[in-house]
């Protein structure tokens, strides 16, 4: 039986994403803020909550992140950033992750093939942006980017069988964008989350360190 672990099995996309692997036969192994304590502001909190799992997972999927935190929303000019506002931006969606990906590499099998994926974002595209606003979820997300990108690199050199990789999950009916899909097209969870299940167990190795969409299609950097 092939296992998995989800880091954010609490949120409206990785519950998803979890009940959609059970549905296919996988163990999995969730990790959150909510029933472990992980803390992506705490970076002691992100440490323990890994230190309670040693096996190999044939999947890794870290499916954390946010959009509004605390009553701070994404900026609609550049005239609105707020030294706070971005910092937060930065602690959820690129360092927390970060820190998570340092922990990683012990949970991975070397001689097979696996995958590890990265929730992120369209908006994290600089060659993509042609919206303007959101400027500190944007940045965070292309730094998150970056920071994936970079870790594939290093990964690959101990996990040659890997595929690490940024995944826009796509519009998703979550709490989180629940307030800015008045003008979009969202997919139930699950229904995004079956979509989903393909587009990364399709990934191969010669995938590791590129970013995807939800079709598997290729976002440009």
């Amino acid at each position: 039986m092939k296992h998995i672990l989800i880091i954010g099995n609490s949120g409206g996309i990785g519950a998803a994403l979890e009940q959609e692997y059970l549905r296919n036969g996988w163990r999995c192994t969730g990790l959150s803020r909510q029933h472990q304590g992980l803390d992506l502001t705490r970076p002691e909190t992100i440490v323990q909550a890994l230190a309670g799992v040693d096996k190999p997972f044939d999947t890794v999927i870290i499916a954390t992140g946010g959009l509004t935190i605390g009553s701070t929303g994404p900026e609609k000019t550049i005239r609105a950033v707020t030294a706070q506002g971005m910092a937060d931006q930065m602690q959820i969606n690129a360092i927390g992750p970060a820190l998570i990906l340092s922990q990683i590499g012990r949970l991975l099998p070397r001689d097979s093939v696996a995958r590890l994926a990265v929730l992120s974002a369209r908006v994290g595209s600089i060659g993509d942006n042609r919206l303007g606003g959101w400027i500190s979820y944007r940045a965070a997300k292309a730094a998150l980017n970056q920071i994936v990108h970079t870790s594939a690199i290093e990964l690959a050199r101990s996990h040659p069988l890997l595929a690490c990789f940024s995944l826009h999950p796509g519009t998703v009916e979550t709490p989180l964008t629940k307030p800015f899909v008045a003008n979009h097209s969202a997919r139930p969870a699950g229904e995004a989350a079956a979509i989903l299940h393909s587009v990364i167990e399709a990934r191969a190795p010669s995938d590791t360190g590129g970013f995807f969409d939800q079709n598997g299609l290729q976002v440009p950097w």
